[in-house]
């Protein structure tokens, strides 16, 4: 990401009424490479569930993520906190949230 963009981000406030999370998911999971870096704009009191709900709406496949690799369930990271899905559903968003997936590398 650029300065520039970064900047952006940093400094846009969501509207009146919303919440603005960033999501970024990145490598290989499963078959496919994702490589997602994206605000999205909820309404207030909106969820983790919410999140996926519209992220899949915008095309962003965080749900077949964590389909294609189970693992990601409970390593994805909510503000550098890990936040297994399941048990975090319910857990409510607030504007400046980064949700962050990143699928693990091994080699040799």
């Amino acid at each position: 990401m650029s300065v520039r963009a970064a900047f952006r981000r940093i400094f846009r406030r969501a509207q009146p009424g919303t919440v603005r999370v960033h999501v970024l998911l990145k490598g290989r999971i499963g078959r496919g490479w994702y490589d997602v870096d994206e605000d999205l704009v909820l309404p207030d009191g909106a969820t983790l569930a919410t999140l996926l709900e519209s992220a899949e709406r915008r095309g962003i496949r965080l749900r077949d993520a964590i389909a294609e690799s189970p693992h990601l369930a409970h390593t994805i990271m909510l503000n550098g906190e890990r936040c297994p899905v399941e048990t975090n559903l319910g857990r409510p968003l607030a504007d400046g949230d980064e949700v962050f997936l990143l699928a693990p590398l091994a080699g040799g």
